[in-house]
């Protein structure tokens, strides 16, 4: 491996102060028992419960393959065991196998962290496999799979992501497989990248043949079309449950954009949706615009304040945990871009008369739970695409 002078021993110094950190309260109030067998409810509900046949393993570069007493093997100059392999620097284009766990567990749990800038957050893609499936069933830029988008890393905290002020980043849903998982993250950047990590699972969970497996898939549109909506969920077919979703808008002009409304259209529907929002901040759960909010279960993470106001770009998300939508045979779930080019509406129709169609950068990572052998996803946008407009993430892609 080759170190990047300019890079690498800054790297290495900060190390000491990097840490993981967990949050037991968010986990336990949003993710019931489902199809996870065994005793697993427990783990949060009843803590001091001991008899299990959980087994429970790390997987980090100290411990590749998380094996049992294999951790901690690499050596440092403090000798054999003490913090020899605590990182890797990923070269330009490489990808590394995170894990390849074989059997039947439950990823409980990931960690990771790197540079906090753009160009790493959006540049690199983690990839998931399924129980031997050879397409993934995760595929979504570094940043937005750990919950945010533009590759703007702030703090916060959701029922499914928490990340730190310098990008410790945390996914808590939890990701059953029957007999394999495998994981891996590539470096699509000119340049290499810093990369910790950990996955936390447990083995010996019994799960059904028709257990979901998380499915994770990325899009962005830089500008979306006219009167075509923007697709949340790409059409899946088959049972499925959809957790939620992490939405980057980079608005046009300086007019109110979020008028879209979400449409869920499922087992059936065709012209017309079963569900239906109000407005793109209505969805999120907040109303009046966006505020600077992270709930539990939705919120908006990041606002850009430009001189005309919150005209900048916008991270925002919504978990349905307590609120599901199933579907049985098939759903497509998408959200209008709609904006509102007039002053405070007195009536209705004041307020629908200045409605009009518009294009804006949007973008979403969407995850939701199907059963495998499930569909391929659509194509990931290219590096180009990803990182376009980025604060300061074109310069570092050359």
């Amino acid at each position: 491996m080759t170190k990047n002078n300019s890079v690498f021993p800054k790297f290495l110094v900060t190390l000491g102060a990097k840490f993981l950190w967990r949050s037991t309260l968010l986990s336990a109030c949003f993710f019931s028992p489902m199809s996870i067998a065994d005793d697993s409810h427990k783990l949060l509900s009843e803590p001091y419960h001991l008899d299990s046949p959980l087994q429970s393993r790390t997987i980090s570069f100290e411990n590749p393959t998380g094996a049992k007493g294999e951790g901690g093997k690499a050596s440092s100059p403090l000798g054999q065991g003490r913090k020899g392999s605590p990182a890797r620097l990923l070269a330009p284009g490489e990808t590394v196998e995170l894990a390849n766990i074989q059997g039947s567990g439950t990823i409980r749990h990931i960690w990771a962290t790197t540079f906090p800038v753009p160009a790493f957050l959006r540049g690199a893609v983690i990839r998931g496999y399924w129980d031997g499936q050879e397409h993934p069933s995760i595929e979504a830029p570094l940043g937005d799979f750990f919950g945010f988008a533009h590759g703007k890393a702030t703090s916060f905290q959701s029922a499914v992501h928490s990340v730190g002020p310098k990008a410790g980043m945390n996914i808590w849903l939890p990701m059953p497989f029957n007999k394999a998982a495998r994981f891996t993250i590539t470096n699509e950047l000119p340049q290499p990248m810093p990369f910790f990590y950990q996955i936390d699972y447990t083995l010996g969970d019994r799960h059904s043949e028709k257990v979901g497996r998380l499915h994770v898939n990325f899009q962005r549109q830089n500008p979306t079309t006219k009167t075509k909506d923007f697709s949340l969920l790409p059409k899946r077919t088959g049972k499925g449950r959809f957790i939620g979703t992490v939405i980057g808008v980079r608005p046009s002009d300086t007019n109110w954009w979020g008028e879209g409304e979400m449409k869920a259209y499922i087992d059936g529907d065709d012209k017309f949706p079963t569900l239906n929002g109000s407005g793109a901040e209505d969805y999120v759960g907040l109303s009046w615009g966006l505020q600077d909010s992270a709930f539990l279960y939705n919120g908006a993470s990041y606002r850009e304040k430009g001189d005309d106001g919150d005209t900048g770009r916008i991270s925002m998300y919504r978990w349905h945990l307590r609120d599901p939508i199933y579907w049985q045979e098939e759903a497509h779930i998408t959200i209008q871009q709609i904006g509102h080019n007039g002053d405070t509406p007195t009536t209705l129709e004041e307020y629908l008369s200045d409605l009009y169609e518009r294009e804006d950068d949007w973008s979403a990572a969407s995850f939701w739970y199907e059963a495998i052998p499930s569909a391929t996803l659509p194509q990931l946008p290219a590096l180009k695409s990803r990182i376009a407009d980025l604060p300061a993430a074109e310069e570092a892609a050359h």
